[in-house]
This record gives structure tokens, C-alpha cells and sequence, in this order.
């Protein structure tokens, strides 16, 4: 009867003090550490270890849910061999967050289907595990809703949300032009971000076509001064995946590919 009440006990500590996962699997870890002839400090460290795993997993988990990936991508399934112009050891280095921790900002660019989406996910994701709340949006999506929360008087608080993640990925800038108003909207966000938090942000155009894609030269260049004042710029060159296989495949002759190609400009 007295050992069931310690039992009880010490489930109740160990709930209360939300060490779930040595409560959890208390009589396996204790079975674990007998085999190990583990000494008290190191069976101490080693149930530290183990809840420690257990939180590290369910924030990951968590934090991949809110990041909002539109799917799953890492460094390791990147074939650097089929993307040349594109340094391994730079993005290894870039993987490591440094960048990141110091609120600098991150852009890929290169035409389509080159892997600049592989690549912002699998950062997105070293992120993540290194424990920097990130974001991942198209930037149709965001200037959508930055356009809604402006017009329902809701701007100041969607600026701040979007502040808030250490990381904020933008995906394809420059696939559609942006009016005038939504330009205006995203300089909003990026001065708010403006060595406070990192931009990663992916686009098939070159810096210099910019002008273009926010219809206001002047707009452009506060952006990328802002944009570019702390950043490393990774420019992708090569077809695309997606083209590569279907010439694989026979579908397509290589001189299929030049009518898409000359559509996208690139740096």
C-alpha cells in the first residue's frame, strides 16, 4: 500500500513539475539505467536527456504545423549535382541560421523550377529545429492579406503578426505585378522587419527588374535597400526540374523549353 501511495506521489511531482516524459515512461527509463549501471548523477542526466527529446520533438512538431510549409523538404534531398551554379557549402553554412539569429535576410533567385522552394522549406525547417519561429507564405497570399487588413482597418495588427515569427519566407515574388497600394503595403512590412526579424524570399527576377514588379521604381528601391542592406543573394541558374525529366522522358525536345524560358528573365 505504501509503495502504490509513492507511486501516486511521484507521478503527481512529476505532472506538476511537467516532466511528462519521464512520468510517461518512468519504468522503462529506470529499467534502462539498471542495465546501464547508470551512477545517481548520471541517471539524473539521463532522465534530463530524455524529457528534454520529448520537448524538443513536440515543439518541432508544433512549429511545423504553424509555419505552414506547403510541404515537406530538406537539405539532404537537394541535388546540389543537377544545380551547379549553386555553392553546397553555402547553403550548408546558410543552414546553420546564423543569418537568421542576426535578423538578416535571404533571397533565391533564378527562373522556374530550379528548386528555390526546396530550398527556402529546407531552411525554414533548420530553423525551426534551431528554435526560431518561422512563416511561410506566397507572395500573392501576403499581399492579399495585407490589402484585406487594410481596407477592414486591421493593418497595424496584421504588420505586427507578421512581425512576430524570427522568420518570414516569402515565396515567388515577381510572378504577378503588384499594384501601387500593395507595393506601399509590403515596404510597410519590411521597414517593420527591418533588422528586427529575417526575410528569406524567393523570385524568378533579377534585383534590377524589381521596378517592374512593384510598378514604382522608387517604392523598389526602399524596398531592396532595406532588403539588401544585410543579405547574402543566391542566384539559381540551370532549366528546371520538372523540364529536365519530361526531356528524360521524351516528351519534350530541349528546344521545347525556350518559348517558357524566354518569358523569365534572369539575373
Amino acid at each position: 500500500m505504501s509503495a502504490l501511495l509513492d507511486e501516486d506521489r511521484l507521478e503527481a511531482m512529476l505532472t506538476r513539475l511537467k516532466l511528462t516524459a519521464i512520468r510517461d515512461q518512468l519504468d522503462s527509463l529506470l529499467d534502462e539505467a539498471v542495465r546501464a549501471d547508470l551512477s545517481a548523477r548520471q541517471l539524473v542526466a539521463f532522465l534530463c536527456d530524455r524529457e528534454i527529446a520529448r520537448k524538443d520533438h513536440r515543439r518541432i512538431e508544433m512549429a511545423m504545423g504553424l509555419a505552414r510549409f506547403p510541404f515537406t523538404r530538406d537539405i539532404a534531398g537537394f541535388d546540389f549535382v543537377a544545380q551547379p551554379s549553386i555553392d553546397a557549402k553555402q547553403i550548408r553554412e546558410l543552414a546553420a541560421c546564423r543569418w537568421i539569429a542576426h535578423g538578416e535576410n535571404l533571397l533565391l533567385l533564378g527562373p522556374p523550377g530550379v528548386g528555390k522552394t526546396h530550398l527556402a522549406v529546407a531552411l525554414g525547417r533548420e530553423a525551426i529545429v534551431a528554435g526560431y519561429g518561422t512563416l511561410f507564405t506566397s507572395a500573392a497570399a501576403l499581399v492579399a492579406q495585407l490589402a484585406k487588413a487594410h481596407e477592414s482597418g486591421a493593418l497595424e495588427d496584421k504588420l505586427a503578426s507578421l512581425a512576430k515569427p524570427k522568420l518570414l519566407i516569402i515565396d515567388e515574388l515577381g510572378y504577378l505585378p503588384f499594384d501601387p497600394n500593395a507595393a506601399h503595403l509590403f515596404f510597410q512590412l519590411v521597414s517593420r522587419r527591418y533588422e528586427r526579424g529575417a526575410i528569406l524570399l524567393t523570385s524568378n527576377r533579377s534585383v534590377g527588374e524589381w521596378g517592374a514588379v512593384f510598378g514604382d521604381p522608387v517604392v523598389a528601391t526602399a524596398i531592396l535597400d532595406r532588403l539588401l542592406h544585410h543579405s547574402a543573394v543566391v542566384t539559381i541558374r540551370g532549366d528546371s526540374y520538372r523540364l529536365k525529366e519530361k526531356r528524360r522522358a521524351g516528351l519534350l525536345q530541349k528546344t521545347g523549353a525556350a518559348p517558357e524560358a524566354q518569358t523569365e528573365k534572369t539575373k
